[in-house]
């Protein structure tokens, strides 16, 4: 059963995770092995229970612990749940976007790039995206649009942080991803090589003279595919696309030329699994 404690203010030293840390003290705190990350909402808690991560604390009003989180409760065992009125935690930034529920969880160990790619047949790799919310959009596309996995360049942002985890709708616990084993610079050397022994053709989403429509029949065609998308701003690095084996684009209309990165995911997704 889980055990309440009522708090007074936000400063209690037990609640450093939620109000202080950043993401970087995060991932080094030493309550956990692997670190620690914040999932909101109760459905993205419940997602990660459903993959066995598992819960530090909770931290959520008074009301939900006999409410709606009793269920999600009953899962977490002799877990600490510190509660407040509301007008306590409305001082906490945010808050209110979680639905009233924030739980502290042990990060996952890391995954091995070359384990998950073994037997996948579409994969998303993504370049410098530093939009947490780009990213958590990109795997809730992935998850419902029929990619296998995501992989990340070492220049991504992390996908456990705060906002890429909540809107993803907990899909980040459902897809396979994994850190490329290698820095920025060899990522840039020798990236689409490593995917190619992998198995994988490749296709560089950018705007580019020599691109094809993404419905062609010869990347729509490929056994194995990687999609590689890139930063927000300026796309896929030069050096990236000319590793790829296609450079493709989404057709467009009425002088657009470009898509948002997880916009555009979502239909290039949506296409390969047709």
């Amino acid at each position: 059963m889980a055990r309440v404690i009522e708090i007074t203010s936000l400063d209690a030293p037990e609640l450093d995770v939620y109000v202080r840390l950043t993401q970087a003290q995060l991932r080094v705190r030493k309550e956990a092995e692997q670190g620690i990350f914040i999932a909101e909402g109760l459905k993205v808690i419940g997602h990660a229970l459903d993959a066995g991560l598992k819960p530090l604390s909770f931290l959520m009003e008074r009301r939900h612990i006999e409410g709606k989180a009793a269920g999600t409760l009953a899962r977490c065992g002799d877990v600490p749940v510190y509660t407040a009125e509301s007008a306590v935690l409305e001082k906490l930034t945010g808050f209110a976007l979680t639905r009233g529920v924030l739980c502290a969880m042990e990060r996952p160990s890391p995954r091995s790039a070359e384990e998950i790619c073994r037997g996948m047949r579409r994969i998303a790799v993504l370049e410098n995206l530093v939009d947490p919310s780009n990213v958590g959009a990109i795997f809730r596309n992935a998850a419902a649009l029929g990619m296998d996995a995501v992989l990340l360049a070492p220049s991504c942002c992390d996908p456990l942080g705060r906002r890429s985890v909540r809107v993803s709708m907990g899909t980040v616990f459902q897809i396979p991803w994994a850190v490329m084993p290698m820095t920025a610079a060899e990522w840039l050397e020798r990236g689409t090589e490593q995917l190619r022994q992998w198995g994988f053709r490749t296709a560089a989403m950018a705007l580019d003279e020599r691109a094809v429509s993404i419905e062609h029949p010869a990347v729509r065609g490929e056994a194995r595919l990687a999609v590689l998308l890139g930063a927000e701003g300026d796309g896929l690095q030069r050096q990236t696309i000319a590793g790829c084996d296609y450079t493709v684009m989404i057709p467009m209309s009425h002088g657009v030329d470009s898509l948002n990165v997880a916009a555009a995911s979502a239909v290039a997704f949506w296409t390969l699994a047709r």
